[in-house]
């Protein structure tokens, strides 16, 4: 009796681990298969972005970095080219204070002193900014010149506040 007993419980749990075995497999082949379907949708958007971030008409080609006319129009003029974007944006963005409007904005802090934020160098004559007093922001487009002696004078075009919703 005691046999039959043992042997009862030996096929039960051959049963149980083949039933644990057939069923972790299923369980296995499926993440794979999932896992498999994910990094071909990875690869997928991955080229799609290479795709687009190759496009020449992007965000670089407003750039002086990559516009050689603007380069050549400073190389012409003895200006050194190396750091001129730092110390444009430098010049600007040293004129923002914690009490007083930076004076290239004009639109006047209504919760604060305006400030420029970020800067970009668009070629040898523009730039465009954003500005904000912590409430109201806005962009600005300005003119620049740099004269024979390295003084840099800015000239606000336009500017725009975007309105709050």
């Amino acid at each position: 009796m005691s046999n039959k007993i043992l042997m009862y419980l030996f096929i039960f749990s051959l049963l149980f681990t083949i039933f644990i075995y057939v069923n972790d497999k299923r369980i296995l082949d499926s993440k794979e298969e999932r896992i498999e379907s994910l990094e071909k949708q990875l690869v997928n958007a991955v080229d799609v972005n290479d795709e687009n971030s190759e496009d020449p008409v992007g965000e670089d080609y407003f750039n002086l970095e990559n516009n050689e006319d603007a380069i050549t129009y400073f190389e012409n003029r003895n200006i050194d080219t190396e750091d001129i974007i730092f110390k444009i944006e430098d010049a600007i963005i040293s004129q923002n204070s914690a009490e007083i409007d930076n004076p290239l904005v004009p639109q006047a802090g209504m919760e604060g002193a305006m400030r420029i934020n970020k800067v970009k160098v668009l070629n040898h004559k523009w730039i465009i900014a954003d500005f904000t007093d912590g409430t109201y922001w806005g962009e600005l487009f300005m003119s620049y010149e740099i004269a024979k002696d390295g003084e840099i004078k800015f000239y606000p075009e336009k500017s725009f506040l975007y309105p709050i919703n």
